[in-house]
């Protein structure tokens, strides 16, 4: 579905707020660009279709309260569960800081 986007990096459910209502999507974050993955209603977990895709240096911050924790990414505004926040932010460091990113414990695997 993704084609030849590299390695994923990062994988994370998301629910778009905002007309024209809300769906659940997942965003993925490869090496060479960040895909908005639309899923089925009932099965999140599930994508169907590729709904945007963008840049890998697309900045996927900053995270805005309301009341959960918000990404805007393109025209869309996204909701996540709080547990994905280190996620968001993990993946602009990579790109962005990657300086402050701790060293990778297990390189080998």
């Amino acid at each position: 579905m993704l084609g030849h986007q590299g390695a994923i990096r990062y994988v994370f459910p998301v629910l778009s707020i905002g007309p024209p209502g809300a769906a659940n999507f997942l965003i993925v974050v490869t090496d060479t660009a960040v895909s908005v993955l639309a899923t089925r209603m009932l099965r999140s977990d599930r994508p169907v279709s590729v709904h945007a895709s963008f840049p890998r240096q697309t900045r996927l911050g900053p995270i805005m309260q309301a009341p959960g924790p918000v990404i805007e990414l393109g025209s869309m505004v996204f909701e996540f569960d709080d547990e994905y926040a280190a996620v968001v932010a993990a993946a602009d460091a990579e790109v962005f800081a990657p300086e402050t990113l701790p060293l990778d414990p297990l390189p080998h695997l």
